[in-house]
């Protein structure tokens, strides 16, 4: 990204930002957005200069399609 610029997104889409990025979260504005948007209530706001990554499986996703796979304790 460049000086100034900026990126809204699903926080838990962001894998790592170099820490040249500012980050902000903010909650979504609007019961519509809300209710009917299908995302979370918070928006993160990545602003350059600096590197983002994002993933497109948020972690929590990963980690439960990967607990199926890993042997029961016990």
């Amino acid at each position: 990204m460049g000086d100034g610029e900026l990126i809204k997104v699903d926080p838990g889409h962001i894998a790592m930002f170099e820490p040249s990025v500012e980050y902000d979260i903010t909650a979504v504005k609007g019961l519509k957005n809300v209710l009917f948007s299908g995302e979370g209530l918070f928006l993160a706001t990545l602003k350059g200069p600096g590197k983002v990554w994002l993933q497109s499986l948020p972690l929590s996703n990963l980690a439960m399609k990967l607990s199926r796979y890993m042997p029961a304790k016990g």
